[in-house]
């Protein structure tokens, strides 16, 4: 079988390649998975490196998450059968024609959602629904600021905060990255993520400003979402992308009345398991329901991974991109 693997940690993804590999057999437990679609997430790009704070033993297969059906179990396994339309995860493994998971790691894939879009949407949904549900307590009609709203994760974000009824601002980068926003998913407010957005924020919420900051940017985007955050504000803090990791003087969410919540969704279901699968059914649920839409910016060829790979590097891909192995 076809499949990406990461033989050792270099820049530049130079220890990753295209290999042949043996279709491997499932044990107890497991589930052997003919995969058909495979998103491409960041943790993806930095695990070649060995910049990720999961760190598998060398060789590895790379990706995160994936669509397929079930192609053989294991002994003990009940409830899943060759043929079953499947999407999951395993934190790595799935970009490669087939990939052995736990049991546990399946769930059936909602049917409104195709090869593509099943695989897009199970990490990206559920950071965005552990950041907004659990960790922000967002309520209908409060607004939502939104930064690297085009990327896969702030997309995602912008669709599930409209499908839970709040108020959404989206800030992206370029205007055809604020356009497409726009057009997919129809925010309240689009605008330019630069310098001075406080300003806007602040007309467009009648001088309160947002009630829920989404920032998986860091850095200046930080500093100046403090600014603009209302009082009683959820500041969430998804990651780094602009390689800064900022910092706040306590007096700020002293005197403004906010807090500073940290999001991660996989570790979030880890240490609370049953808040986990209520996490996951919750977006599960609307999927099936046709209340969120995952987009897919591109969808190129398991040998085209570099070019994959170069599209969230570039910071060029609206939504998710997904290779097919």
């Amino acid at each position: 079988m076809r499949a990406l693997q990461v033989r050792a940690l270099l820049p530049d993804h130079a220890g990753a390649e295209v290999v042949d590999l043996p279709v491997p057999e499932p044990g107890p437990g497991e589930v052997r998975v003919r995969v058909r679609a495979a998103a491409v997430n960041f943790p993806d790009l930095l695990m070649t490196g060995g910049g990720y704070q999961l760190k598998p033993e060398l060789p590895f297969v790379s990706g995160l998450e994936f669509a397929g059906e079930v192609d053989a179990v294991g002994e003990g396994i009940a409830g899943w059968r060759a043929g079953d339309a499947v999407v999951g995860g395993n934190r790595f493994g799935a970009m490669a024609e087939y990939t052995l998971v736990p049991a546990g790691a399946l769930r059936p894939k909602p049917e409104a959602l195709g090869w593509e879009e099943a695989a897009a949407y199970p990490v990206a949904y559920l950071t965005a629904y552990v950041a907004l549900v659990r960790c922000g307590q967002i309520e209908a009609g409060e607004t939502l600021l939104v930064h690297g709203a085009a990327g896969g994760v702030g997309l995602a974000t912008v669709d599930l905060a409209k499908a839970l009824g709040a108020k959404v601002i989206a800030a992206a980068s370029s205007a055809a990255k604020r356009d497409a926003i726009a057009k997919l998913y129809g925010p309240d407010a689009v605008i330019a993520a630069e310098p001075g957005f406080r300003e806007e924020v602040k007309a467009l919420t009648g001088g309160k400003g947002a009630d829920v900051i989404f920032d998986p940017v860091g850095g200046d985007v930080f500093d100046e979402s403090t600014r603009c955050i209302a009082f009683g504000g959820r500041l969430l803090v998804i990651g780094f992308a602009s390689g800064r990791i900022p910092e706040v003087s306590a007096n700020m969410p002293l005197i403004k009345g906010f807090s500073v919540v940290g999001v991660r969704a996989g570790e979030y279901g880890r240490r609370f398991p049953e808040r986990g699968v209520e996490n996951v059914a919750a977006i599960d649920a609307l999927a099936a329901e046709g209340r969120i839409r995952p987009h897919v910016h591109a969808t190129l060829d398991l040998a085209d991974w570099r070019e994959a790979f170069g599209m969230l590097e570039r910071r060029e891909a609206i939504g998710k991109v997904v290779l097919r192995p």
